[in-house]
C-alpha cells in the first residue's frame, strides 16, 4: 500500500488507497459514502447484485485500521443506502465487524441516503449527529459546501478524475479533490461508482489505483 501524506489545513493528513483519510494528531480516520446495503436494496427490487460487497468494504475497512490504529473514525454520511438495504445479512457483517472494533469511537455526519435508511442500530455504537461536527481545524459534514473558520471534509459527489493516455484512452479513477476551503473524500462503497469533476486552478487531486494514491493535478 502507497499513502499520500500531506498538510492540509495546516494539519497532517495521510491519504491511503483503502479510500479514506487519516488524521494523525487527532488518531481519526475519515471515511465518506459506504453505502452499506445499496446491494441488498438492489436484489429487494428483483435486481441480481452479488451479496458479499459489504464483506468486501468491510475488510478493507480492516486493512485502513490496522496500518493506521485510530481511536475514532467518522463516517462523512451514507453510511447506510436505504430502509430497503437494511436487510438480517447486511446487519449481521456489520455488527460482527463491529464487535471486534468496539474500543474505536465512531461518528456518522448524517447524509442524505441517511435520512431515509435511518440511523445505524444502537447496538453498534456508533454516535449520529447532523452537519457540521467542527472539529477545529476541520468541519465534517456530507454535502461540501464552506464552514466559515474551517476547512471543510466532504463526501456525497463520489468524485472521479478522468486521465487521459495514449491513443484516445481515458481511464476514470476515484479521487481525493481539495479546493482552497473544501475536501471531497472518494466514495468508500465498492458498490458506488463516481462522478467526473471539474477542477479548478490550484486544486489538488490525487487518484486512488489499486493500491496507490497517486497525485495529478495542483
Amino acid at each position: 500500500m502507497t499513502d499520500v501524506t500531506l498538510t492540509l489545513a495546516g494539519e497532517t493528513v495521510s491519504l491511503l488507497p483503502e479510500r479514506a483519510l487519516y488524521w494523525h494528531r487527532r488518531s481519526t480516520l475519515i471515511v465518506a459514502d459506504a453505502h452499506w446495503g445499496k446491494a441488498a436494496a438492489f436484489r429487494a427490487s428483483s435486481v441480481a447484485i452479488p451479496g458479499e460487497m459489504t464483506d468486501d468494504d468491510l475488510a478493507r475497512l480492516s486493512a485502513a485500521l490496522t496500518r493506521t490504529q485510530p481511536e475514532h473514525i467518522v463516517y462523512l454520511g451514507d453510511l447506510l443506502h436505504a430502509k430497503a438495504g437494511r436487510s438480517p445479512r447486511t446487519f449481521a457483517a456489520v455488527e460482527a465487524w463491529r464487535a471486534r472494533y468496539s474500543h474505536i469511537e465512531m461518528t456518522l455526519v448524517r447524509g442524505n441516503h441517511d435520512r431515509g435508511a435511518g440511523d445505524p442500530p444502537d447496538d453498534w455504537n456508533i454516535a449520529c449527529a447532523d452537519a457540521p461536527v467542527i472539529d477545529p481545524p476541520f468541519a465534517f459534514q456530507h454535502f461540501p459546501a464552506g464552514v466559515a473558520g474551517c476547512y471543510a471534509l466532504a463526501g456525497h459527489l463520489h468524485p472521479g478524475a478522468i486521465l487521459s493516455g495514449g491513443g484516445h484512452q481515458n481511464l476514470k479513477l476515484p479521487c481525493f479533490w481539495f479546493s482552497r476551503q473544501i475536501g471531497v473524500l472518494p466514495a468508500f462503497g465498492s458498490f458506488t461508482g463516481t462522478s467526473p469533476i471539474q477542477p479548478q486552478r490550484g486544486d489538488r487531486i490525487y487518484v486512488v489505483a489499486d493500491d496507490e494514491v497517486i497525485g495529478v493535478g495542483g
